[in-house]
C-alpha cells in the first residue's frame, strides 16, 4: 500500500497529471479538494523521481495502527541512498477500501525536498470520525 501511493505520487509529479493520485484518494478528501490542489502541495517534488523505492525495501519507524478515529497511520522511510524518503501516510476506509486521507513525504540528504501538506490534508481526516466500522 505505500509503495503504490508513493509510486502514483511519483507518477503525479512527473506528468504533472494528478488526476490518478486525486481519484485513489478517499471520498470525503477528493469532495474538499481538487487535482490542482494535489499539484500545488507537491510543486517542490515536479519533476523529480522517487520511483528508486520501487525496488528499496521500506523501514517502519512505528507498528502500523488504527487510531480511536478509524484512520491507519503508516510511518517510515526507505533508505534511499544518498538520500532518505521519510513518509507518514494516513488512510480511511471510503468506497469500502483503505484510502489516502493524508500524506506527507520529505527526501532528507544533500538536497532536501518536501512534499505534502499536512496541514491542508489532515483536514480531510477530521471527515473521518468513525472510518471502520
Amino acid at each position: 500500500m505505500v509503495k503504490t501511493t508513493l509510486l502514483t505520487l511519483n507518477d503525479a509529479n512527473l506528468t504533472g497529471n494528478y488526476d490518478v493520485m486525486h481519484a485513489k484518494m478517499a471520498g470525503a478528501f477528493r469532495e474538499k479538494f481538487g487535482p490542482d490542489t494535489l499539484k500545488q502541495a507537491f510543486t517542490t517534488f515536479a519533476g523529480k523521481h522517487v520511483d528508486v523505492i520501487a525496488a528499496t525495501p521500506l523501514v517502519t519507524t512505528r507498528e502500523a495502527r488504527i487510531g480511536s478515529n478509524g484512520v491507519l497511520m503508516l510511518r517510515g522511510y526507505f533508505d534511499t541512498t544518498p538520500s532518505r524518503l521519510n513518509y507518514e501516510l494516513d488512510y480511511a476506509i471510503s468506497e469500502g477500501e483503505w484510502k489516502l486521507i493524508a500524506i506527507d513525504v520529505k527526501v532528507k540528504g544533500p538536497s532536501t525536498s518536501y512534499a505534502g501538506a499536512a496541514g491542508l490534508l489532515a483536514h480531510a481526516t477530521a471527515d473521518f470520525p468513525m472510518a471502520i466500522k
